[in-house]
């Protein structure tokens, strides 16, 4: 980005910036020197009224990549917001602060028992210090890493999985839910994330966003999240898991048809046939294919060996289909393999899901990247789980937790499985859920490979300032739209659409 078209000066890449496409430069360090290159810093674009003002951050690995020794891994909490990374205490911060202004100890950062070890450092003249990494902050969440350092916990999980799929063909289906039902008593009792809303992450970008905003002392420009003054997404989205549900697709697909809606169906290619006059006649309303492991059995990610001999024939199955998008089998899933799958989205990661064979979340509303590979965050409770597992009655939980993702701007992304659909809670409750969201103006309805090319889109564009209007530009400039984040508003309420906002920025005078 040319620096002319910049609010911020940034010594080295920094994550918020990027995700939500905040225009900003990375500058030369002589500006920000740091011990052995571990801090990183934010300064504003020099202003008439007063010198720029700074944002520092460790960041957990310096140059050399090795890790701040003194930086601890933990779970903490600012406020109300959960942390999962490393920070500095306050003793050991002192060392590390930045010499322009006084810097003081401000909000505090609890570990889990509640006791202070740490804070955010302020100055009269709006210098910052966090004693975290935003960056870690976030993909500590985005990856699920928040579990903490050690694996054993994932490895027996996973191992367990292998073992209850090798067993799964003979136990008749009303043991398998049984034991399932049981075994929700141990899940319930997971503290984080929570179900089935959990907000740590959007309540981060939030309190991000108000720092950010407090340090520019002007409205900051950002690219809104959905194309064309959409301000949130509703993504349908089917895991056929056998022949039965391949027989019984017409209960799930007739309701979007009245509704007038598209949705992609997961097929997996070697546990049932599937027609290739199936697959056109999808495709012609608007529908889309997706691969959904190989054989359903458990085995797809069970170790990189197998992942490895089986991506050829999953591969040869997505070419066949014309599929770009890849959902595991219960939802198995590993950070650093999943762009090894070679495929243009993932669908694998809950935004939390405590009653899946593979608990946990990503915590997002929002796609994001892993490496070249889009993440698109199954954010509504399976059908499986909600009605067969946990016996909710109806779809109520479906419903509230699709308008708290559209009042915070995010994305509903919905698995329902023909397999199950003989429960007429699941359609009569499929229905509901595409009736209440219809004919909402607010709504983008997409199938998940159009999120997925509008999200690499949108990374791909920046917002340039000109002749006092900011723009987009790159290959999103069509249909992208320019959000400003206000003080002491949240940036990301679907309260607030691009056009009222700028009409806000520009009835107040100020600068772009």
């Amino acid at each position: 980005m040319e620096a002319g078209s910049a609010l911020f000066e940034s010594s080295h890449p920094f994550l918020f910036f990027d995700y939500f496409r905040i225009p900003y430069v990375v500058a030369p360090r002589a500006w920000a020197p740091a011990p052995d290159g571990f801090l990183g810093r934010v300064r504003t674009r020099p202003l008439d009224d007063g010198p720029p003002r700074l944002l520092s951050w460790p960041r957990v690995q310096g140059e050399t990549g090795e890790h701040v020794a003194s930086l601890r891994w933990g779970r903490y909490r600012l406020g109300q917001i959960p942390l999962f990374g490393r920070v500095f205490t306050d003793a050991e911060a002192s060392g590390w602060l930045p010499t322009e202004g006084r810097l003081r100890r401000a909000e505090a950062i609890t570990d889990e028992n509640g006791r202070r070890v740490a804070s955010i450092w302020r100055a009269d003249n709006g210098n910052v210090m966090l004693p975290f990494d935003p960056a870690e902050a976030v993909e500590s969440l985005w990856s699920e890493r928040y579990t903490g350092p050690s694996s054993l916990k994932a490895e027996v999980r996973r191992r367990a999985l292998m073992v209850y799929y090798l067993v799964r063909p003979v136990l008749p289906r009303s043991v398998q839910i049984a034991a399932r039902r049981r075994f929700t008593r141990f899940q319930g009792t997971r503290p984080f994330p929570s179900w089935p809303v959990e907000t740590a992450l959007v309540d981060l970008y939030e309190w991000l966003f108000a720092e950010v905003v407090a340090l520019a002392g002007r409205p900051v420009p950002w690219l809104a999240p959905w194309p064309n003054g959409s301000t949130w997404a509703l993504v349908l989205t089917h895991d056929v898991e056998s022949q039965v549900g391949y027989e019984r697709m017409h209960l799930l697909r007739e309701p979007e048809r009245k509704a007038g809606l598209a949705s992609s169906w997961n097929f997996v290619p070697l546990r049932y046939r599937v027609d290739d006059a199936t697959v056109r006649a999808l495709a012609a309303e608007g529908c889309e294919i997706g691969v959904h492991g190989l054989r359903h059995d458990g085995k797809d990610l069970g170790s990189l060996r197998k992942l490895r001999s089986r991506l050829p024939a999953m591969r040869e199955y997505a070419a066949r289909w014309g599929a770009v998008g890849f959902r595991a089998p219960a939802t198995q899933r590993r950070w650093e393999w999943m762009p090894l799958l070679g495929f243009d989205y993932d669908s694998s990661y809950p935004d939390t899901d405590r009653y899946e064979p593979f608990p946990g979340g990503c915590c997002s509303y929002l796609p994001y990247m892993n490496r070249n590979t889009v993440e698109l965050p199954i954010t509504l409770p399976q059908d499986h789980t909600l009605f067969a597992i946990l016996q909710h009655r109806d779809e109520t939980v479906w419903i509230e937790k699709a308008r708290h993702i559209r009042d915070r701007g995010g994305m509903a992304l919905v698995i329902t499985h023909p397999d199950y659909a003989d429960d007429p809670r699941v359609v009569h409750g499929y229905g509901s859920l595409l009736r209440e969201f219809r004919d909402d103006p607010s709504v983008w309805h997409a199938v998940p490979r159009e999120v997925s090319a509008w999200w690499r889109r949108r990374a791909g564009s920046r917002i340039e300032e000109r002749d006092g209007a900011w723009l987009v530009r790159g290959p999103a400039e069509a249909d992208g739209r320019v959000r400003f984040a206000l003080p002491n508003e949240p940036a990301l309420s679907a309260d607030r659409n691009d056009e009222a906002a700028a009409e806000d920025v520009a009835g107040a005078g100020l600068p772009p």
